[in-house]
């Protein structure tokens, strides 16, 4: 594929998963000779086991305590995570830059007050008047900035105000849904010349039990021990292990990288998202059609990275059409690895692809039992993500040779 001063490249990788901090640990893993080793926390939630946060300073991105205490770990893990990737790309202390740079940031709401949740399940086991009750207690015993915390743009007003980054603002909300469409409408803005770089991600924090009930009421977390993403069955009470996770990029035309003399990790080709029924083979014909730009990838140096929940029918059907549509690449279901991350989940998906590509990794099977090893060298990624109740994603990177 030819260059041209529009292509959308990736120049700046922020990322937190619970296998550590910044590029260099997520790098080491993606090019390590042995399948990595999966870190998660199943006493502390237990039946529920979780992909735990590592340990972090947040004063390396966030300096001022005020600003770290009037934040809950999603904003920080976001702010963080955006910083990283500011830093990355040679943009943290650019105010100018900054000032004309676009933020896109795949978020949903903020954490809730696990106390007072308790408190009105517990009175209304006693009560009739329920709804009278629900006005009382929030009126009374709710601090006031919760419902400010509970806005979804607040992890974008965060970053404008730490780190200074103030073009335009979007924010999507959605599940997985919204980190495909945020990283979408960064591509599609910076390929029609309306953006010139664009800071896009999010976060999310599975070490919630607000959250984790949320899945649990479809029936949807795993129980018991950690068990590999391909190996997950019904009776073990779903599929889905959650993981927290902080992922943003710095996307730029290519020549406003070049321009500058960035590094450039990778370029991506081409990105799309869509939604539907799920039922009579639809979500295979939508598949298909994603895909259907992978077909020259096929081969042994395009690695998979599937981001898939790990429900066994969903993630089956989703390996079937990937086996089909590019043959020969090497499947990497990074969900087994870092925990499933929802909103984050997409962004997740380029970051590591991104990192392959920038090292020409030969990335090793996540679960060695299901995935074949790399015999080449990484030249090309597919990132897909199939949202857990719906929505799907894809996405096509190459060098930067």
């Amino acid at each position: 594929m030819g260059k041209s001063a529009n292509d959308v490249v990736i120049t700046g990788v922020g990322i937190v998963t619970s296998q550590g901090v910044g590029t260099e640990v997520h790098a080491a893993v993606l090019a390590a000779a042995q399948t990595p080793v999966v870190r998660v926390e199943t006493e502390r939630f237990a039946p529920y086991p979780v992909h735990p946060l590592p340990e972090i300073d947040w004063s390396q991105q966030i300096p001022k305590r005020g600003d770290q205490r009037q934040m809950e770990n999603w904003q920080r893990l976001g702010v963080f995570a955006a910083g990283l990737a500011l830093d990355d790309a040679g943009f943290k202390d650019d105010l100018e830059a900054c000032s004309s740079m676009d933020m896109i940031v795949a978020a949903g709401g903020g954490e809730r007050d696990i106390t007072v949740d308790s408190l009105i399940v517990d009175e209304g086991l006693k009560r009739n008047d329920r709804e009278r009750l629900l006005n009382e207690k929030l009126t009374t015993e709710l601090r006031p900035t919760l419902f400010l915390a509970q806005l979804s743009n607040l992890m974008a007003g965060n970053i404008s105000i730490v780190h200074k980054v103030t073009g335009s603002s979007r924010t999507f909300m959605g599940e997985e849904g919204a980190g495909i469409s945020a990283v979408e409408t960064a591509f599609a803005r910076i390929k029609a010349g309306q953006s010139s770089h664009t800071l896009v991600g999010g976060a999310f924090v599975a070490e919630r039990k607000d959250v984790l009930l949320l899945i649990e009421a479809i029936q949807g977390h795993a129980r018991g021990e950690w068990q590999p993403l391909w190996a997950r069955k019904a009776e073990d009470g779903g599929g889905m292990i959650l993981g927290s996770v902080g992922a943003f990029l710095v996307l730029e035309s290519r020549a406003h990288a070049e321009a500058r003399g960035a590094h450039i990790y990778a370029a991506i080709d081409t990105i799309e998202g869509d939604r539907g029924s799920r039922e009579a083979g639809r979500l295979e014909a939508r598949l298909e059609r994603l895909l259907e730009p992978a077909k020259e990838l096929a081969g042994e140096g395009t690695v998979v990275f599937c981001g898939t929940t790990g429900f066994q029918d969903l993630a089956a059907r989703e390996q079937a059409v990937l086996r089909t549509a590019v043959p020969g690449a090497a499947l990497r279901a990074y969900g087994g690895l870092t925990g499933h991350a929802l909103e984050t989940q997409f962004p997740l998906g380029l970051a590591l692809a991104a990192l392959t590509l920038d090292g020409g990794a030969k990335v090793p099977p996540f679960d060695a039992g299901h995935e074949r090893a790399m015999t080449a060298r990484a030249t090309a990624a597919v990132v897909t993500t199939v949202g857990h109740v719906r929505g799907e994603g894809v996405a096509l990177l190459s060098a930067n040779a």
